[in-house]
């Protein structure tokens, strides 16, 4: 079934957009099927859960991040993580970078965007983004690669829109300011009931759970 979703998928997205398999709650046999496909791009939520499966899987995957990190999990993150795509604050920033330091890897990054403005989401608005990565930019140990965003929770994927299109124009901002150790090559927008109007708005990753597991158990 996973594999038949995939190609399904696969046949309907372009092949320019990354799929980022959401494996929140999935069992390491489910992503080893999932990779029977083809896809590689696994995403994680929590790093307890990451790395339970990363013993099992290991390198077969890409991982990626894409649940909100606690600065006292980026130790063992940057040892299991490919790319996260979560960093909202210079502090987090700071710390992944001193981890990195220990193990002499760079890891690249994108910035979390609360798009929506939502006091209670993770990220970081809007208006302050810019500010945030140049701040980011002096670290050795990590390279921006992109924007992630969320946008509202809603059924309705036009509601949705503008907050996409926001992301997306910030994202090509950026792309024209040449800063140092950044390098636009990322958009992650859109997940199973959001992703054909993502890529409508220039997403380059979509991160699809259900659509390619099946409901949760």
């Amino acid at each position: 079934m996973i594999v038949d979703n995939v190609k399904r998928l696969r046949r309907e997205i372009p092949d320019y957009v990354t799929i980022v398999a959401a494996s929140k709650t999935r069992t390491a046999s489910e992503i080893l099927e999932l990779l029977d496909s083809g896809l590689r791009d696994v995403g994680e939520n929590y790093v307890q859960e990451a790395q339970e499966k990363f013993e099992v899987i290991g390198s077969k995957a890409r991982w990626h991040c894409i649940g909100h990190l606690q600065r006292n999990k980026v130790k063992k993150a940057v040892e299991i993580f490919d790319l996260i795509q979560t960093v909202d604050s210079l502090k987090l920033a700071e710390e992944i970078d001193k981890r990195c330091a220990f193990i002499n890897r760079r890891m690249p990054i994108m910035i979390e965007v609360n798009s929506g403005r939502e006091e209670k989401k993770a990220g970081v608005f809007p208006e302050n983004v810019f500010e945030l990565i140049e701040s980011i930019s002096s670290l050795e140990n990590i390279s921006v690669v992109g924007l992630m965003t969320m946008g509202p929770l809603t059924d309705d994927q036009e509601e949705i829109r503008p907050y996409l299109r926001l992301t997306r124009e910030l994202f090509e901002e950026i792309s024209m300011q040449k800063i140092e150790r950044v390098q636009m090559r990322y958009l992650s927008m859109g997940m199973s009931g959001s992703y054909k109007v993502a890529i409508e708005e220039g997403s380059n990753m979509v991160r699809l759970g259900t659509i390619i597991f099946g409901e949760r158990q």
